[in-house]
């Protein structure tokens, strides 16, 4: 290789070696690989041939023959089926440094545009049709073939997920290979190995194709598509996309995890806790040096016995927007210092926790203020299990996937597929929850019964005793669209999060308003009796979640004080006596809330925290104490 390609090859080593290395691509193919990429080397054609599997049907007296094509009995259900065969007469060496090949991608995409790009992207749809054996008449596309799509397509998907960027910008890539890597099948025992390359210099993701071993001319090419899962259960759970079964001998009650579990996410988080202190006791007159990086508390934080400090060292209270982790240092250094954390507060904060700990409510089913929720990675039979066992018996089974840890309903989505669900789990880790197909909606003029979230923000003040106070505003968001249980992916008709999404308009009723129009929508469901059961929820998740020593529990920690928002539906429920009542679900809690709306209509908000948390002085404060 000659010095300029040299310099060029270790540039891409050194640009792209970590991802090759953890996709487990032999570095024999590296060099290839790289010259096919930099020239735009698609020779895949030169070495494999797509061949049509077709029935074949018996002759009377005669004998089943194998046609030139290959053809022998489909898949279940007449679809036409391919495979990829070697084509080369001199077959396929493993060891040859040039047996690597890079296939195209035919749609890239974000699943929330979807349907949109399959619409208006010219020729896309009747592209994906094709590769997936849907059929339809016409050059403009048909709603019926867009859902066929959007259905089959989870068998055909691949994702991957970029490393940096923003929020939005890190939510899984979903990508269909072109025909020819669409048409590879899949084997317990493949013969290749494929995976995702994202490719710098063009800024273009690609699929990288090697032998596993030495093939010959007519061989099948083939993958698999539950790579590196070696458990049969969970292997069987993957394949269910390609290969159908049922799972119902599997038990889906799912008890609290163990001691280990919390451990780990500990060990995970990097949280030291602190030890055993005292706090001490301050003069009623004293005034607290406040450091914060918060520009919402710097704003509207008053109150004369608060002044802000540039100094870390000098503070009394550090009220910070990014987690803090060493509390143990803390404890043994400043031990007066207040902060407005917990330790193992995501306990509370990240929603396969939240469910973990709930189940010391409700038992392995969960309270009845929660939603049935199942960890895709570490309860992914018992879901599949429950689902199945849900259609079974004719029940609704639409639900909602959502990311362990991101929140504005970030790659979050609703859908009543097995097979999307269970292609969700190959991204970030995400809980699966029964979506709330029986909301009570609220009637919005000019648009009809929407949905509606509450989002109350409470503040802890201490573990032992637990002392839990509400905050006497709650904040209101609702859907731009009547529900119905379609269109599930029509943002506007089953999310309430309006504020991020660029264009769309943000219908806001303050709650002193909303109140008696409720009443008068809901006369028989007085608001007073609808909230006890609402702040009755809310002391039952905290008393849950404090059950337990950290780091199986929120730390017991004297400095520490905390501010949440939860947010909340209400669903129709039915009493033993057959009598309907609205029955409060808790979707998540979250942790240093935007409280922006909040400072804007009551600007007394931070005064009535920070005298609540710190000060324990909440009489005067428009705080409700729950418990």
């Amino acid at each position: 290789m000659e010095g300029d390609c040299l310099d060029d090859y270790k540039a891409f080593v050194a640009l792209h070696g970590p991802a090759l290395t953890a996709s487990g691509i032999p570095p024999r193919y590296w060099q290839s690989l790289w010259h096919k990429l930099e020239n735009e080397v698609f020779d895949a054609g030169e070495y494999f041939g797509i061949m049509q599997v077709e029935e074949v049907e018996e002759e009377e007296g005669g004998d089943e023959e194998m046609e030139e094509e290959l053809k022998k009995k489909s898949n279940p259900g007449n679809e036409r089926c391919y495979k990829v065969i070697v084509t080369n007469e001199m077959g396929l060496q493993a060891t040859r440094s040039s047996s690597i090949f890079v296939i195209d991608h035919a749609w890239t995409y974000r699943v929330e545009h979807a349907r949109q790009q399959l619409l208006q992207v010219p020729g896309l749809l009747h592209r994906m049709a094709n590769l997936m054996g849907i059929y339809f008449h016409g050059e403009v596309p048909e709603e019926g073939a867009v859902d066929q799509v959007l259905e089959e397509m989870w068998k055909y998907n691949q994702t991957y997920q970029l490393s940096s960027g923003t929020a939005e910008e890190k939510i899984p890539v979903w990508y269909i290979m072109d025909e020819f890597g669409s048409r590879i099948q899949h084997s317990d025992e493949p013969t290749f190995a494929t995976a995702p390359l994202f490719y710098m210099p063009q800024q273009i993701a690609y699929t990288v194709l090697w032998p596993l071993r030495d093939l010959d001319t007519g061989e099948e090419v083939t993958r698999d598509f539950a790579y590196g899962e070696t458990d049969h259960l969970i292997r069987k759970c993957r394949l269910l996309p390609w290969l159908p079964s049922e799972v119902l001998d599997i038990n889906y009650f799912t008890p609290e995890p163990s001691d280990d579990h919390y451990q780990a996410i500990l060990s995970e988080n990097k949280e030291k806790l602190p030890i055993s202190i005292n706090l001490p006791v301050y003069n009623k007159n004293k005034v607290f040096k406040v450091y914060t990086d918060l520009q919402q508390v710097l704003r509207n934080l008053t109150h004369p016995r608060f002044e802000f400090t540039d100094s870390e060292q000098e503070a009394d209270i550090l009220y910070n927007f990014s987690h803090f982790k060493d509390y143990r240092k803390l404890s043994e250094e400043r031990p007066h210092v207040m902060l407005n954390q917990f330790p193992c507060e995501n306990l509370l904060t990240v929603k396969d926790c939240l469910a973990s700990i709930s189940r010391r409510i409700g038992g392995s089913e969960g309270p009845k203020w929660l939603p049935r929720t199942f960890n895709l990675h570490t309860e992914f039979p018992q879901f599949i299990s429950y689902f199945q066992q849900r259609e079974r018996r004719g029940e609704d089974n639409h639900w909602i996937c959502k990311p362990w840890n991101l929140a504005r309903s970030l790659d979050t989505h609703i859908t009543k597929s097995l097979n999307n669900i269970v292609r969700q789990r190959e991204n970030i880790p995400k809980v699966v929850s029964k979506y709330i197909e029986n909301p009570v909606l609220f009637h919005l003029e000019d648009v009809g019964l929407v949905k509606f979230d509450i989002r109350y923000i409470v503040l802890l003040r201490s573990v032992k005793p637990l002392k839990l106070y509400v905050y006497d505003v709650f904040w209101l968001r609702f859907s731009n669209r009547p529900f119905s249980l379609d269109d599930l992916d029509d943002y506007e008709k089953h999310f309430t999060v309006m504020n991020y999404a660029p264009g769309v308009s943000l219908k806001q009723i303050h709650y002193n308003e909303f109140i008696p129009l409720f009443e008068k929508q809901y006369p028989e469901y007085s608001w007073k009796l609808v909230e006890e059961d609402i702040f009755k929820a809310f002391v039952e998740l905290f008393q849950a979640a404090c059950a337990k020593p950290a780091p199986f529990g929120i730390c017991d920690y004297p400095s520490s004080r905390a501010i949440y928002a939860i947010d909340l539906m209400l669903k129709w429920n039915t009493s033993s006596d057959g009598k309907r009542f609205m029955q409060p679900q808790i979707l998540e809690v979250n942790f240093n809330p935007d409280c922006e709306r909040a400072c804007r209509y009551h600007p007394t908000f931070f005064n009535d925290v920070f005298s609540t948390l710190f000060l324990d002085e909440p009489n005067d404060c428009h705080v409700t104490s729950v418990v």
